[in-house]
């Protein structure tokens, strides 16, 4: 039995890592990176509670692994920048466990680390396709040079939210915009104890978001609306710009605010910038030899946090449920039937997660109360999907 994994992010790591130690399985995990460089992923990450329970029912090795290298994600809260708080939600009251707070470069190396010789670095794919109707191959440069993998029997698309893989089978996803500008920022921690746990703060539709990680660093997003569909103007990018977004008029913003404030003001020129939008959930090409997971199958807004934590969701089921198949005997001619199961078994919950990560959205859009959209948040509707979304997983069995 032949896989190959393209892409050794969140989810194409923990698949390949759980089908070599599968006997009698040869998988081959493409990575365009070379080893131990994960300078693209210099931010921080939070992991919802549905993340770690997933993680530590699929493997209590690797969960520990990755708890090692994080935060416990316990609280959050919510609060205006002038400091008025509008709710504070502890994580446990809605789900089994905690969430985490990491840094992406440590979430992938320890994910690589635990991969193994699975992965090969350095790698770039650059063509996919059918050899016959049971089987698909690959082509990727490596060091200068063109290889090509033929008589694969099952090809895994994890290479992220601009899949190549999806791209070339199925074709290129219709990218949703949401009419929101979103920045990134990973920094020291010069607060002096003002920030820790997970907090947002609104200034209007204005949103900063931020978390302590690792390392003594602190990871810092914003968010402001913008025109649907147009490209964040730059002048809304310079260092007066963020000032104004976030600054209370007629009012002093609170200690931890103008320390944020300050931070993205002294920042500018290492902040990463993108536009909030949504590809629609694809999980396997027509033929049923090719699965998609991760980013590469459902490219979610991030309000929730669920874009990596869907992620390691999905590909804990997806591993566990491959794993289950290949030791009991099943081989290549059932492929079709695995992928059409992995499918069903992750359809609905993609879609609920999708909708409520969009509807949780509102208060960064033009026109919308934050006070009293904030407020709806600890409310029963909004607190039962939540606990939804943090306690039932996707599983296998």
């Amino acid at each position: 039995m032949k896989v190959v994994v393209a892409g050794a992010g969140v989810a194409g790591c923990i698949v390949a890592r759980a089908l070599s130690k599968v006997s009698g399985v040869e998988v081959i995990c493409l990575e365009q990176v070379v080893a131990d460089d994960h300078s693209e992923s210099g931010t921080g990450l939070n992991i919802g509670a549905n993340g770690l329970k997933a993680l530590k029912r699929h493997s209590p090795e690797l969960a520990a692994a990755v708890l090692d290298s994080s935060y416990l994600w316990h609280t959050w809260r919510t609060s205006l920048t002038d400091g008025t708080v509008l709710f504070d939600l502890p994580i446990e009251s809605v789900a089994d466990n905690p969430g985490l707070r990491i840094r992406w470069s440590e979430l992938y190396r320890v994910l690589r680390q635990q991969a193994g010789a699975a992965v090969r670095f350095g790698c770039e794919v650059t063509k996919v396709g059918y050899t016959d109707p049971a089987h698909t191959f690959v082509e990727y440069s490596q060091a200068g040079t063109t290889h090509r993998i033929e008589g694969i029997d099952l090809l895994v698309s994890a290479d992220g939210r601009y899949s190549l893989t999806r791209q070339t089978l199925c074709g290129a996803p219709a990218m949703k915009q949401i009419g929101v500008a979103i920045l990134r920022v990973l920094v020291p921690d010069t607060s002096g104890g003002l920030v820790d746990d997970y907090e947002q703060w609104f200034n209007g539709n204005s949103r900063l978001l931020g978390f302590r990680v690792p390392e003594d660093q602190y990871y810092l997003s914003g968010a402001f609306p913008i025109k649907l569909g147009e490209q964040i103007p730059e002048e809304d990018k310079t260092a007066e710009a963020l000032r104004r977004h976030f600054t209370p008029a007629g009012k002093s913003a609170s200690a931890q605010c103008r320390w944020l404030i300050d931070t993205l003001y002294n920042n500018g020129p290492i902040i990463h910038w993108s536009r909030l939008q949504e590809s629609p959930a694809l999980f396997r090409d027509p033929g049923g030899r090719v699965m998609f997971i991760g980013d590469s199958a459902n490219g979610m807004v991030p309000t929730l946090g669920q874009g990596a934590t869907q992620a390691i969701e999905g590909a804990c089921m997806v591993a566990d449920l491959l794993a289950a198949k290949l030791n009991a005997g099943e081989g290549p001619a059932q492929v079709p039937a695995w992928v059409e199961e992995a499918e069903q078994r992750r359809r609905e919950r993609i879609k609920f997660v999708m909708e409520f990560s969009l509807d949780a959205t509102d208060t960064m859009l033009p026109g919308i109360d934050v006070v009293a959209g904030s407020k709806k948040k600890v409310e029963p509707a909004f607190l039962g999907k939540l606990t939804r979304l943090y306690r039932d997983i996707s599983v296998y069995p």
